[in-house]
């Protein structure tokens, strides 16, 4: 594989140099949104593994509540034109051929998988859990991605909302489409993202002294 490792991909098979947390991490810890996107894309093998990866995510239930739908090749062509078909019909007002731009979205990366979630009712699994395990598989997928070498990024838009194109990829009545997860190799090396301080987003809890949460005992 030629792929373009993205930044501070562990090199498989490896041992890691050192036993400190963050560098055993390593490849979650480098993990980013990767763009652009070029060839190649990854194997049929490693597409197998990726897709693997994400059926291992959390799952109240056992539901399977995710969808994944490939285009690659020629059908990402089909997929170009079905995007500018539905953004004419959002314009009708639009001068002709001023949406051809859009079939370029299809073909920024060599694999796009559309990612869906099939709702089903369920007694004890709400459908905000049932998507929060569809929201796991994508970011297995995307971990799977970045530990192979390659590059990923989820977008949603207003294209993933229209009905005419959860039926052109064959989306059934209770399945959402969520958006696509394009992967490639990355055509130039990222910079390290910045992150937020853990500090901001994270609290420990502490019980209140029993006495104070009581109003004190006698």
């Amino acid at each position: 594989m030629t792929a373009l490792l993205s930044p501070a991909a562990p090199q498989a098979g490896l041992a890691p140099a050192s036993t400190a947390p963050a560098d055993r991490l390593a490849g979650l810890l480098s993990r980013q949104s990767c763009w652009p996107l070029t060839e190649p894309g990854p194997s049929d093998a490693e597409l197998d593994a990726i897709l693997d990866a994400a059926l291992r995510a959390p799952d109240h239930g056992n539901l399977r509540p995710w969808r994944f739908v490939l285009i690659r090749g020629e059908a990402r062509r089909a997929l170009g034109e079905v995007l500018v078909r539905l953004a004419d019909a959002r314009e009708p007002g639009a001068a002709p051929g001023s949406n051809a731009h859009r079939a370029a979205k299809a073909q920024a990366a060599p694999v796009l998988i559309a990612l869906g979630a099939a709702r089903v009712p369920h007694r004890k699994v709400p459908e905000v859990e049932q998507l929060l395990a569809v929201g796991a598989a994508a970011m297995n997928l995307l971990n799977a991605i970045h530990q192979l070498g390659y590059g990923g990024f989820w977008a949603t838009g207003i294209d993933s909302r229209e009905p005419a194109l959860h039926d052109a990829l064959g989306f059934a009545p209770n399945e959402q489409l969520l958006g696509f997860i394009y992967v490639g190799t990355p055509a130039e090396r990222a910079a390290p993202a910045s992150r937020p301080s853990r500090e901001a987003f994270v609290r420990e809890w502490r019980p209140a002294p029993r006495a104070a949460a009581q109003g004190g005992e006698r």
